[in-house]
């Protein structure tokens, strides 16, 4: 049998995803419903593109529902256990690169949640790979795309 994937997440990115289902479930998927009504109001479905539009946006909105039912169904709640010495999901990390002395923050959440222009960044992204259970003034090695390395210093985790 094959095993279900987690889907690693806190309790904050939990909460968002039980909003957006329910938004999805009592708004979108009657607005949809209405829009289905109206364009067959419209007469011959062959050639009743606000039909296929509606019934696209529809099987859209199913697929994004079962989607979230299925994250929350499998959710793995990241519990904080206190301790701030080491990179772990949930937590904000500081970097500086060496050489270098910029600093860079990202919040590491379970892919479910990631946002990279909130700065929420996948537990399965190379970065948050390589950072996660490192301490704090550990310099690390993190792989970059290009198949080089950039060698970072842990400044700060929160």
């Amino acid at each position: 049998m094959e095993t279900q994937k987690e889907f690693p997440m806190t309790q904050e990115g939990f909460n968002k995803l039980e909003k957006e289902l329910e938004e999805l479930k009592t708004v979108k998927r009657p607005e949809v419903v209405e829009k289905i009504k109206v364009a067959r109001s419209f007469g011959d479905l062959s050639e009743n593109s606000e039909y296929d539009a509606a019934k696209d946006e529809q099987g859209f909105i199913e697929q994004e529902i079962q989607k979230i039912e299925n994250m929350i169904r499998h959710a793995q709640i990241i519990e904080d256990n206190g301790s701030k010495n080491d990179v772990q999901i949930g937590r904000t990390v500081t970097f500086t690169e060496i050489p270098g002395n910029e600093e860079e923050s990202y919040k590491i959440v379970g892919s479910a949640e990631a946002d990279p222009f909130e700065g929420k960044i996948s537990n399965e992204s190379p970065i948050a790979k390589a950072l996660i259970g490192k301490k704090l003034n550990e310099e690390v090695n993190v792989p970059l795309p290009n198949g080089n390395e950039m060698k970072v210093k842990i400044v700060k985790i929160d």
